[in-house]
């Protein structure tokens, strides 16, 4: 009886979990759009919401999960080209993740123990990758929604990019040094 019982608990969670990702997301985005930067999400500091930046072009990465291998080597990309990124006209990239801060942080400390200028940001809510569209039920690996793999390049706040991974466990088109060279 109380395999039946957590067998039906377990569906149940599954069906709200997939049900919140449909309905937290957005139409996804596509260039002309604009960037939902009224989003709050996180940084350094867990209690302390913010803003996205705006200003020049700039570099959205969405990742599904801090720490997952994947994750981890999509990331370093985008830290170690960072200049090369800033000739071609960039002014700030943020890697994205739908994690607490906590995590953020502590994911960002240990892909970057010298630092790094790139932005690790928490959606903690899951807001600014809703917005986007580009949330996806990761609920069987990751235990909730989480981010799909995607790159937005946007001008301010008016996107004029969106790219995003068929399987969001793989990172081909999105890997940074292919987004670099069609900046």
């Amino acid at each position: 009886m109380a395999s039946v019982i957590a067998s039906i608990a377990s569906g149940a969670a599954q069906t709200a979990h997939a049900s919140a990702a449909s309905l937290l997301a957005a139409r996804q985005a596509k260039p002309g759009d604009k960037l939902p930067v009224k989003e709050t999400v996180k940084e350094t500091d867990p209690s302390k919401a913010i803003t996205l930046s705006a200003t020049g072009r700039n570099i959205f990465v969405g990742v599904p999960g801090a720490f997952t291998p994947p994750c981890s080597s999509h990331a370093p990309g985008y830290i170690e080209q960072y200049e090369q990124f800033k000739a071609k006209g960039i002014n700030e990239i943020f890697i994205i993740a739908v994690n607490d801060a906590f995590v953020t942080s502590a994911w960002k400390a240990k892909l970057a123990p010298n630092g790094t200028p790139v932005h690790f940001i928490a959606d903690d809510q899951a807001l600014f990758v809703s917005a986007l569209g580009l949330i996806q039920d990761a609920t069987p690996l990751l235990g909730a929604p989480r981010a799909k793999r995607f790159v937005v390049v946007a001008d301010g706040d008016t996107i004029e990019t969106v790219i995003v991974e068929e399987d969001s466990s793989k990172v081909n088109s999105t890997e940074a040094s292919k987004v670099l060279a069609f900046l």
